[in-house]
């Protein structure tokens, strides 16, 4: 096995990048990549603390990672499992990138940047959606942002209906729980109580 270690060794292989993977970098929030952004229903937000990386999705009304001046960002802590992975990366390494995905879009738009977790309360009220307002909101100042070429996207065919999976050929989450947990937690009754569970507690 031939184990690349050096950016040298990198760079024989790969080359240089061309000028349209370094024009299109800025560090701030322009237009076109607002409006990227605002039609994004899905963002991967990416952290690091003392136990490692971690990668969260976070999905919500399109727009919801809000523009704030075009140097911040803002997005909800909706409500999820409570382990709070990111979060309490966070709290202790601000390095945070996140990936949008637009439905139906080759183009994706990666930002990178610094974050803290805010717990005001105005502007918690500010994201409340039926009547029910988020614990914390994440707020990105952003270093860089860039959109990413159609060819992973292109590659995957993400976006075709006729290559969705059937759930039912999937485990289920209640039988990862319950194989995880000697049976103990999950099941076909977490399973079953998911939906009406989720909707109810959906923000």
């Amino acid at each position: 096995m031939s184990v690349i270690t050096t950016i040298e060794q990198l760079e024989a292989i790969y080359g240089f990048p061309g000028e349209a993977s370094t024009v299109k970098v800025a560090d701030r929030v322009t237009a076109s990549y607002r409006a990227l952004m605002d039609q994004s229903p899905f963002v991967a937000l990416a952290t690091c603390g003392p136990e490692g990386l971690d990668c969260s999705p976070r999905g919500d009304l399109p727009g919801f990672v809000r523009f704030h001046d075009e140097k911040t960002l803002m997005m909800p802590d909706r409500r999820g499992n409570n382990r709070c992975d990111s979060l309490r990366n966070i709290v202790r390494d601000p390095r945070v990138a996140l990936l949008f995905l637009i439905p139906g879009s080759g183009s994706t738009l990666r930002v990178n940047g610094r974050a803290h977790v805010s717990a005001e309360p105005e502007l918690l009220a500010s994201f409340k959606m039926d009547g029910k307002a988020p614990r914390t909101v994440i707020v990105m100042t952003v270093n860089d942002i860039y959109f990413q070429c159609a060819r992973a996207i292109v590659r995957a065919d993400l976006w075709n209906p006729d290559k969705r999976v059937d759930p039912k050929t999937l485990p289920t989450p209640g039988d990862i729980l319950a194989e995880m947990s000697d049976n103990t937690v999950g099941g076909e009754k977490y399973d079953r109580e998911w939906p009406e569970r989720a909707r109810q507690t959906m923000w």
